[in-house]
């Protein structure tokens, strides 16, 4: 398992750019913040939850896989969060589209 710090400053503030383009609350808001964020990085549940604004993102994974038809890997690693914790999460890497 990998094990890193979890989040670059650089990356950190991408992410929250794309939250404050992509406002609102619902779950269609919330799939275009990652959808966007997917686009250009791997994304974990930390970072969605944290810096996309994304409470639970896994509906919204599952929503771009089986809805959108996008192929959308998971990569378990571990992370070490500021306080110094470490946390095993979820990363998501966009692959694609499924119909591709």
């Amino acid at each position: 398992m990998n094990e890193k710090i979890a989040t670059s400053p650089e990356k950190k503030a991408a992410l929250e750019a794309i939250r404050l383009e992509f406002t609102g609350k619902s779950a269609k808001s919330q799939r275009e913040r990652l959808f966007a964020a997917l686009s250009r990085f791997a994304v974990s549940t930390f970072e969605a939850m944290r810096y996309l604004d994304i409470y639970d993102p896994r509906p919204r994974v599952h929503e771009l896989r089986h809805r959108l038809n996008y192929r959308i890997t998971t990569v378990w690693e571990t992370i070490v969060t500021e306080s110094g914790q470490k946390h095993r999460v979820g990363l998501y890497i966009l692959e694609g589209r499924a119909d591709a």
